[in-house]
């Protein structure tokens, strides 16, 4: 059980420990509620942090029940198993994927105030959100991060199912889940306090780590 989002990415940051001190690593959150756990993760490390929007695209009259996920570079991962057992069509699929990519859009234009993202060809990626359930909007997360050429891709984070832990393993270099719960139902449920994460407290967290980066590159050293 984590006290919040905060503590749980200190105690990410511990087990994230060997990649500290990289010259190429660089944070990545998922928003909106893996960013407060990349904020720690990030300082922790004294590396960069910067967001990556994802959507999950929610079965129309079941909208919590993800059959998909899409993710910014125009990566579309879909679960064909739940696709095909609840009849959705190709139609359906288009209208909800219209609809979450202008909300993705929105969330990009948002959250780096102006900002242009980090570069990630090349260099070790640790893409950090705050738990994990299916996992589906995660491999659009990784499908898209691949795209973009990076030299690893590490997968972070406090909980997850040992099903998706496993699934997932396979599509990334490393990956590391402080708790792998059998009894899983929520990612709420390791959680004291899962308060919503806002828009403005996603845009001040990567302000504050845009500008504790900027002061370090000025003064040659930690921010």
């Amino acid at each position: 059980m984590f006290r919040d989002r905060s503590e749980a990415g200190r105690k990410l940051a511990a087990a994230l420990r060997p990649y500290a001190g990289r010259p190429d690593l660089i944070v990545l959150g998922a928003p909106r509620g893996g960013v407060p756990v990349a904020f720690e993760v990030a300082g922790e490390l004294n590396a960069p942090l910067d967001v990556f929007v994802l959507r999950k695209l929610g079965v129309p009259w079941q909208e919590e029940l993800a059959f998909g996920a899409i993710a910014q570079g125009g990566v579309r991962v879909l679960d064909e198993s739940i696709v095909k057992m609840l009849g959705i069509t190709p139609e359906q699929i288009e209208q909800v994927a219209a609809k979450e990519l202008v909300e993705l859009e929105r969330r990009l234009r948002v959250y780096r105030g102006g900002r242009p993202p980090l570069d990630v060809r090349g260099r070790t990626v640790l893409l950090v959100d705050d738990g994990i359930a299916t996992g589906s909007t995660m491999r659009a997360a990784i499908a898209a991060l691949r795209k973009m050429q990076p030299a690893r891709i590490v997968l972070a984070v406090p909980v997850a199912p040992p099903s998706t832990c496993q699934s997932l393993r396979r599509e990334v270099d490393d990956l590391v889940c402080l708790d792998a719960p059998e009894f899983f139902f929520a990612i709420s449920q390791f959680y004291l306090d899962f308060s919503p994460v806002s828009d403005e407290e996603v845009t001040d967290l990567l302000a504050r780590a845009a500008a504790a980066a900027s002061s370090a590159g000025k003064t040659g050293g930690k921010a």
